[in-house]
């Protein structure tokens, strides 16, 4: 049973998705901004809720802040305990983020933290995500870094893996990533590196906030590799898809949008375009609101829409990471959610936004 009580959904047929999921947090022992702990029951309920809608999850992502809260330590426990609990597909993250952010570290330490990160996630049983690397962003100079790293972990893979493809919107330490600011050489890279390795890439996750750059590399890949849309602006005409294709999907704005995507996906199974559109239309004003600049701060609106839900008793995030957002824009987060039918308990979200107000207008007056 679903953890809000849905009936549920399948896996969907057409389409490959999985949803980015978030980690759920309490307050410190001493209630001070900035010393949130992990509340463990509630991070793995919404893992169940993900999972009884269908979707895959894509765990130890940036979603769940890694690089902004979440340590390698703490990733570890949540790719163990996760895949203690699935209930469906799960694939997991493996970065290079035990590896101190600010500096100059050799090609073969990179290589080195990703082989340990890719081992610890097969270990679990979950598939692999490479996931960009803040450390190879500011080390590799040609893109041969990137082909000679890549290719040595791709080499370690027992399952194709994706490949991560996150954009200095969400990652500003990111720009440059591939080995140019240009997005056609950068993806020239990335095919390279796909043509080099035969079966082991399953698919390239594509986080750039822009459509037409997606369909140009979707169209060059070759025949059994997918795109996985990480566009949480266009989302949905990517995945809906025309004559030349479709993206699947590995997107932050699923755990958001979790209900009306399961029911949009569902419609696509039947063939049916005009519920698809009908479903999906509505949540792409939401997922806009969510990530709108600064994009990496979308993660609040995912957790801000959990305890909406009931999925989580707090409305925390590690190290305080809720405040980024101001009541302002939250309670636009919470209209356009109810419009889109993303709210599975519209009374219960009602009364946590009025007591959301009621704490913001008591300390604007302390």
């Amino acid at each position: 049973m679903p953890a809000d009580g849905a009936a549920g959904y399948p896996p969907p047929r057409r389409r490959k998705v999985f949803a980015a999921a978030h980690v759920a947090a309490a307050p410190g022992p001493d209630g001070e901004p900035g010393t949130e702990v992990i509340d463990w029951e509630s991070t793995i309920r919404f893992r169940e809720y993900l999972w009884s809608y269908g979707f895959g999850v894509a765990e130890a992502m940036d979603t769940s802040q890694r690089g902004m809260g979440l340590s390698w330590p703490l990733a570890r426990e949540l790719i163990i305990r996760s895949a203690a609990a699935r209930r469906g597909a799960l694939a997991c993250g493996a970065g290079t983020d035990q590896l101190a952010d600010g500096e100059d570290h050799p090609l073969t330490a990179i290589t080195g933290a990703y082989a340990d990160q890719v081992g610890f996630v097969q270990s679990a049983g979950a598939r692999v995500i490479l996931m960009a690397s803040r450390a190879l962003a500011a080390r590799a100079r040609p893109p041969q870094d990137y082909l000679e790293v890549y290719g040595e972990l791709l080499k370690q893979a027992e399952h194709p893996v994706i490949l991560h493809w996150l954009g200095e919107a969400f990652d500003p330490a990111l720009r440059g990533y591939w080995g140019s600011d240009d997005f056609e050489a950068a993806a020239g890279t990335v095919l390279e590196l796909i043509e080099r390795a035969g079966d082991r890439v399953d698919g390239v996750k594509l986080s750039v906030l822009d459509a037409g750059r997606e369909l140009w590399l979707r169209r060059r890949l070759p025949a059994g590799v997918r795109l996985y849309t990480g566009d949480d602006f266009n989302y949905a005409g990517l995945i809906r898809g025309d004559g030349g294709g479709h993206s699947d999907a590995l997107l932050g704005a699923f755990a958001a949008i979790t209900a009306p995507a399961a029911a949009a996906l569902a419609a696509l199974d039947r063939d049916d375009l005009a519920g698809y559109d009908a479903a999906i239309a509505p949540t792409v004003p939401l997922s806009r609101a969510i990530f709108e600049p600064p994009t990496y701060h979308y993660k609040v609106g995912v957790a801000f829409l959990a305890w909406l839900n009931g999925l989580q008793p707090h409305f925390a995030m590690l190290g305080g990471l809720q405040r980024q957002r101001p009541p302002e824009h939250l309670i636009r987060v919470y209209e356009l959610a109810a419009a889109a039918g993303a709210l599975t308990q519209p009374e219960l979200a009602a009364v946590r936004v009025r007591e959301m107000l009621a704490r913001s207008a008591e300390n604007g007056r302390g």
